[in-house]
């Protein structure tokens, strides 16, 4: 049975960083596309970064300001988030597979101005 378990969340201020983590079983994220989605309140849900292979791709909104990652020997992706915005705060899924794959639990994300 595949697992992704996320782990990271919390609170942050604006301006500041935190770090999810998504650990994964039953999948080797090496050779699955992966990514973070995530949802706000009353918004659709968005994708804000893919990893497949070693290309990566970012939704403008976090840009320069997000980044994805993977480590393969812990079959663990991260998102390193930076200079958070209050919109940033959020509901972020890990995902391997896709919209119709495996996906994580799920991590509050919370911004204050």
């Amino acid at each position: 049975q595949v697992q992704l378990v996320e782990s990271g969340g919390g609170l942050a201020q604006s301006g500041g960083s935190l770090r999810l983590s998504c650990a994964a079983s039953g999948i080797v994220l090496s050779r699955s596309v992966t990514g973070w989605y995530r949802q706000a309140p009353g918004k659709r849900q968005e994708l804000v970064a893919t990893m497949s292979g070693g290309i990566t791709n970012y939704a403008n909104s976090v840009k320069g300001r997000f980044t994805i990652s993977r480590d393969n020997a812990k079959n663990t992706i991260y998102l390193q988030m930076n200079n958070l915005k209050p919109e940033d705060t959020a509901v972020y899924q890990c995902n391997a597979g896709g919209q119709f794959g495996n996906w994580g639990q799920g991590t509050q994300v919370t911004v204050s101005s």
